[in-house]
């Protein structure tokens, strides 16, 4: 496969992606911990979402928010061509590491996806698990999906619902260290009045579907907890915020989250994850 076809534009410069306190502050969660030891508990969930896309070689698709790979790897070897775009260079690297692994040519890049540094109508299919719902400002967002997606192409996005095992985790972090004044909450992404109004009829034609993934760890409940406790972004900058009597409470708070919700026997761990499916075709 070939990447002749994906042709990035000029990416921002260094000072002034640090000149957007909003993109900083993603880039400062996101970079820590380890989050491919998160994402690779829920890679079956993964790939059943690009397997319903049904990619077809040639094809030009974008990973946006692709973190480690959970995406742009599946998609790739459909023989589309792919690429993906992170905020966060340690993620690429654990994609590139992925793609070299299994020899696959994808187009790996830093990147904001409020601005992203691609062409008009470049792309067949624009995916994002979990990843575009985090941005600061949505608005941006939708209109660079609306640029970079050719009509008749489609836009599918899992974003985590405000009712499911994974939206009243992060409602917990959000009640522990509250997001600055002005950022929406990135459950908006999973309300369907909030959807409709982002994307207009007039540009798209959207659909959505509420399905679950199953997360899996080797680990026990309070394991797992303990496990996003040091590699899952949010919650390491949250129990960084934390004075010593809050952190306390919030780890047996989680640790009892991920317990209530196993179905696993044993010391593994399995539960059920709800997120909203969003199909987006650009008019």
């Amino acid at each position: 496969m070939t990447n002749t076809t994906l042709l990035p534009g000029t990416l921002p410069t260094p000072s002034a992606a640090a000149a957007d306190p909003l993109r900083e502050r993603s880039r400062r969660i996101w970079s820590a911990g380890d989050y491919d030891r998160v994402s690779a508990g829920f890679r079956e969930g993964a790939e059943a979402f690009v397997a319903r896309r049904q990619l077809r070689a040639g094809q030009r698709v974008l990973d946006a928010a692709c973190g480690s790979g959970n995406l742009t790897i599946p998609a790739a070897r459909t023989g589309a061509a792919v690429a993906g775009l992170d905020l966060v260079p340690s993620l690429l690297a654990d994609a590139r590491r992925w793609a070299a692994d299994e020899g696959l040519a994808v187009v790996l890049e830093e990147g904001d996806v409020e601005a992203l540094p691609y062409g008009d109508a470049q792309f067949d299919v624009v995916m994002s698990m979990f990843g575009v719902m985090f941005a600061a400002r949505p608005e941006r967002v939708v209109a660079e999906l609306a640029r970079v997606t050719r009509p008749g192409g489609q836009v599918a996005l899992a974003n985590w619902t405000r009712a499911g095992f994974t939206g009243k985790m992060l409602a917990m972090h959000a009640a522990m260290v509250p997001p600055p004044a002005g950022v929406p909450s990135p459950l908006l992404w999973a309300d369907e009045d909030a959807l409709r109004a982002l994307f207009d009829e007039r540009t798209w034609r959207l659909t959505t579907m509420r399905r679950t993934l199953s997360f899996r760890y080797p680990h026990t409940p309070a394991g797992t907890a303990e496990l996003f406790r040091g590699t899952y972004g949010p919650t390491v900058r949250t129990f960084e915020a934390l004075d010593e009597d809050r952190r306390a409470t919030f780890a047996a708070d989680l640790a009892a989250h991920w317990a209530r919700h196993q179905r696993a026997q044993g010391a593994a761990t399995e539960v059920e994850a709800e997120y909203l499916e969003v199909v987006a075709v650009r008019r």
